[in-house]
């Protein structure tokens, strides 16, 4: 592989790091592409800022990222936006806030109006690689659609696990394949600058490090799944180093959020807004490692990376983009008055230390519970909430005293900053999508509950329950969820039945609950829960599916019609559904209606077995043996 001259390289580094312009709007000098530096992005999820060894965990996991740290700039005070996985690595791409980028939900499209570093990086003459750890962040079979704009090549591939199958051929990749898949594509690029960004998902929960890790860590798997995604990071960066790109590029490793692993009562992410799942790392290496060494105490937000790599890169940054560069920071921390590297002091208050701002809609759009938002405003967390939470972070670090009752002047005015925050970064731009019933199936193989509605105006998600009070059955949920993914059926359905039994009208519990039973063969008893579920939830266009296929197991051809029918009415491009309905049709004698939707099904999947089956049968059934 062809590497550009360190001699150009510095060049670009007295033009483009040292002069960095002021104003967003001041274009960039017209430069060829050989002129810009790699950009690496390593985003990994669901992982913790206090098992990282540069962030002072004595655990000893991160050996690799450490070393990295020493010859880049920690953020020791970074915080994710929003501890969901598609939603955060939207904030990371576009510098917009979820309330800005609408993405906020699974399986939302991506807006083309968004800026997008992919994108743009791309206009600049850049060769642009993803490389992703999971079906989450799958643009075309997953739940991130629109995620590959401005890539020449998004590695994903992935798709729904089947009974038997390993999960880590299906629903997700290990570290080392990803990697694996990143190098081969690096050593084939030609003699431009590159954007690589890996996507490394091995931290989220079912935590199953690979030997050894497995046996090293059997009482600690999460620590384990940290120690195995560091080694494989160690082995990208050391590819790096070998191919000589390591010095000249750019390199940013974060999380896109954490985990709770039980704080708050909270197993895993996407609930609560403390600091187990929003406190992230945040670790930028500079070309020619300027900065090395620095720490960064002042605080800053995932939504800051986007426009620090385009600054960085020279890259007039977009006028939506609402995040800060950071790298007037760290070129601050990085030199001394003379100009000469300055290394092993942190850098406190080089800037103001402004509010993180957090949200989740998760509680709201899974369980019917109240949406959370939240800031983080000097020494203070403020969580908006039914019961309304304070904490000082400086004294109570693991926010366990709620100070609101006695701090309510404190409580109301970041109240108000919180809710003018949001107004001043609100927008319209896109238009909120729902995610269809496969999506929605993907999502559930992966431990996330979706609902499919479509969320109201603001107001109406901050009204239900307070989350602090159902945490549990959040908790029974995603467990139940899980088993029924892995086929273990009879161990789920008590667990379901303890989650309906605290709350009988949530939608995801019946459906859950009736496809336990309709897989262990149980269709009379499956057919309440999900009658109930889409009565619920109409919209549900799963829901349907499934009540279609336990009401066609027992003989009641006719009643599953219509639940077919508003399965493809909700998802038209549902191979599987178009052939569940023609299959329904043959059986109640209308077959021209059945070879419809049979030819529905070849159109959207021309190699689909049993539709090319029925379809063959019927044609024969009426002497017709050419067709």
């Amino acid at each position: 592989m062809a590497v550009r001259h360190l001699a150009s390289f510095l060049l670009f580094l007295l033009i483009a790091l040292s002069t960095v312009p002021a104003q967003r709007s001041k274009a960039p000098p017209r430069r060829s592409p050989r002129q810009y530096p790699h950009v690496i992005v390593i985003t990994l999820d669901t992982t913790r800022a206090d098992r990282m060894g540069f962030l002072g965990s004595k655990r000893r996991l991160t050996p690799n990222l450490d070393a990295m740290a020493q010859q880049g700039v920690v953020f020791t005070r970074a915080y994710s936006h929003v501890p969901l996985t598609t939603a955060s690595h939207t904030t990371i791409f576009t510098g917009t806030y979820p309330q800005f980028n609408h993405v906020n939900d699974f399986g939302v499209p991506l807006s083309p109006k968004l800026p997008y570093l992919a994108d743009l990086l791309h206009q600049h003459g850049y060769q642009t690689g993803a490389f992703v750890g999971s079906l989450i962040l799958d643009p075309l079979d997953g739940t991130a659609p629109g995620f590959d704009r401005g890539f020449d090549v998004y590695d994903a591939g992935f798709r729904l696990r089947r009974r038997g199958a390993d999960r880590y051929q299906t629903v997700e990749r290990r570290a080392e394949v990803v990697v694996n898949h990143a190098l081969a594509w690096l050593s084939q690029v030609a003699n431009k600058p590159v954007f690589l960004w890996v996507h490394l998902y091995d931290a989220h929960d079912p935590y199953d490090p690979p030997p050894p890790y497995k046996e090293r860590f059997a009482s600690l798997p999460y620590d384990g799944e940290i120690a195995y995604t560091d080694a494989c990071v160690g082995k990208l960066l050391d590819a790096l180093r070998k191919h000589g790109l390591y010095d000249e590029s750019l390199i940013a490793v974060m999380a896109d959020h954490g985990e709770s692993l039980g704080a708050h009562g909270e197993s895993t992410h996407g609930v609560f807004l403390y600091d187990e799942t929003l406190h992230v790392p945040l670790l930028i290496k500079l070309p020619l490692n300027r900065g090395a060494g620095r720490r960064i105490d002042t605080r800053a937000g995932l939504v800051d990376v986007a426009p620090t790599i385009l600054r960085a890169a020279g890259v007039a940054l977009p006028a939506e983009m609402q995040g800060q560069s950071l790298l007037e920071s760290m070129q601050a921390a990085g030199t001394n008055p003379s100009g000469s590297p300055v290394r092993g002091s942190a850098i406190v208050g080089s800037q103001q230390d402004r509010p993180a701002y957090a949200e989740t809609d998760y509680p709201h759009r899974a369980f019917g519970w109240s949406a959370l938002r939240a800031l983080r405003a000097g020494k203070y967390l403020y969580i908006q909430s039914p019961e309304r939470e304070l904490y000082d972070q400086s004294s109570d670090p693991g926010e366990t005293h709620n100070l609101a009752d006695s701090s309510k002047a404190v409580a109301g005015t970041l109240a108000s900053q919180l809710a003018d925050f949001r107004d001043k970064t609100s927008q319209t731009l896109t238009s909120l999508a729902r995610p269809d019933p496969e999506q929605m199936q993907k999502l559930q193989a992966l431990g996330y509950v979706s609902s499919g509605a479509n969320l109201a105006q603001d107001q109406k998600t901050l009204s239900g329950a307070d989350p602090k009070a159902r945490i549990e059955i959040s908790n029974l949920l995603h467990d139940a969820m899980f088993d029924v993914e892995d086929a273990r059926y009879e161990q789920a359905i008590p667990l379901l039945e303890r989650a309906l039994a605290a709350q009988p009208d949530m939608p995801v519990a019946n459906l859950q609950y009736g496809l336990a039973q309709a897989r262990l063969n149980h269709f009379d008893k499956a057919i309440a829960p999900l009658r109930k579920a889409v009565t619920l939830q109409p919209d549900n266009g799963m829901g349907h599916y499934e009540l279609g296929l336990a009401l066609f197991q027992t003989g009641d051809w006719k009643a599953a019609s219509p639940e077919f029918e508003a399965a493809v009415a909700r998802a038209p491009r549902w191979a599987d559904a178009h052939f569940s309905l023609a299959a329904v049709y043959a059986r109640i004698e209308r077959v021209p209606d059945a070879m419809t939707e049979l030819d529905s099904t070849l159109s959207i999947s021309p190699d689909h077995y049993r539709a090319n089956l029925l379809r063959g049968r019927i044609l024969s059934l009426q002497g017709n043996m050419r067709s």
